[in-house]
């Protein structure tokens, strides 16, 4: 009942959120809004890992993530006539409704799969005991790192290559909308490669591996043709979002019995973190030495990942992971 919980904490703040003027309760309604929201990343992520089979599970990950940019995707063409027809509040009551709706599907859909063990018969490890693995802190760090070109490539595609290499803002600009479909199908494409390699971090390596070597050649073309330029960075910038299904399956994974959970959330605020960071790093980097570096930074955060991963291994068995 996680994301029936949260949701409808988030529910709550947002429709208060839609009564409120003064701007200091707004802000603390939109905390409290995005703090329940967030419990659906790992709730979700754990009734995934419970109902479906490893065979099937990276698919089935990588679509609940496919959900989030769709999800992004529909808020960007219905929220604006929202707000020209009512205003902000109308789009918080807007997003309120949402939630609400969310929360009752997930309290009438969600159910624990037929057979498992009641959760109190599950041994489950403290949550501190999470945090110390160093298995799960090999594979944030990783996520961690591998956020940077995502964001680097998500966030200055578009600057790249109309300030940088001249192409015009329309033309840059669908390209950027062409690296988010390709990413979200990279996504796809990830979660079933994972289920047939029956390996979650196998086919991450080879996508971070991906991912230095595209930043890589983008930098060094950068001062070159446009179009080489473009052909080269809006396949590295797909392969930088299209990784986020493997680390999440991965990490539920990894955790000890009765702290998937746990494990995902771990791992979602390590690339929250970086997330948060990136933009504003790259910008300075590119502020003072120029697109090419900022570019040789996204490589050299995917060489990172390759690095932290060098150690670890997929589990051996399929556990029930709660």
């Amino acid at each position: 009942m996680g994301d029936a919980s949260g949701l409808l904490g988030a529910a709550v703040a947002l429709g208060v959120l839609a009564l409120l003027d003064h701007p200091v309760a707004a802000g603390v309604m939109l905390v409290v809004a995005g703090a329940c929201g967030a419990s659906v990343n790992a709730a979700s992520g754990r009734a995934v890992l419970t109902w479906f089979p490893v065979t099937g599970r990276g698919t089935a990950m990588a679509i609940r993530q496919t959900a989030v940019p769709v999800g992004a995707a529909v808020a960007a063409v219905a929220l604006p006539p929202i707000a020209h027809a009512g205003g902000v509040p109308a789009v918080f009551a807007a997003l309120a409704l949402t939630c609400l709706a969310a929360a009752a599907a997930v309290a009438v859909f969600i159910r624990e799969p037929p057979g498992a063990p009641a959760r109190s018969a599950r041994p489950a490890a403290r949550a501190r005991e999470v945090l110390a693995d160093r298995r799960l802190q090999q594979l944030s760090l990783a996520g961690l790192l591998l956020v940077v070109p995502q964001f680097l490539g998500s966030v200055f595609l578009v600057e790249v290559l109309h300030s940088g290499a001249g192409l015009s803002l329309a033309v840059a600009g669908a390209l950027l909308g062409l690296t988010q479909v390709l990413g979200a199908i990279g996504r796809l494409a990830n979660g079933a490669w994972s289920d047939r390699a029956r390996s979650r971090l196998g086919p991450l390596r080879i996508v971070a591996v991906a991912v230095a070597v595209g930043f890589a050649l983008a930098a060094a073309l950068r001062p070159g043709p446009a179009v080489l330029l473009a052909a080269v960075l809006v396949p590295a910038a797909a392969l930088a979002i299209s990784w986020n299904g493997l680390v999440f399956t991965a990490a539920g994974e990894l955790a000890p019995a009765g702290r998937a959970a746990t494990a995902m959330a771990m791992s979602n605020t390590a690339n929250y973190v970086s997330a948060a960071v990136t933009p504003a790093v790259g910008g300075l980097v590119a502020d003072l030495a120029g697109w090419s570096a900022m570019l040789v930074m996204g490589a050299v955060a995917a060489v990172g990942a390759v690095l932290a991963l060098r150690h670890l291994k997929d589990p051996s068995s399929e556990p029930l992971r709660g």
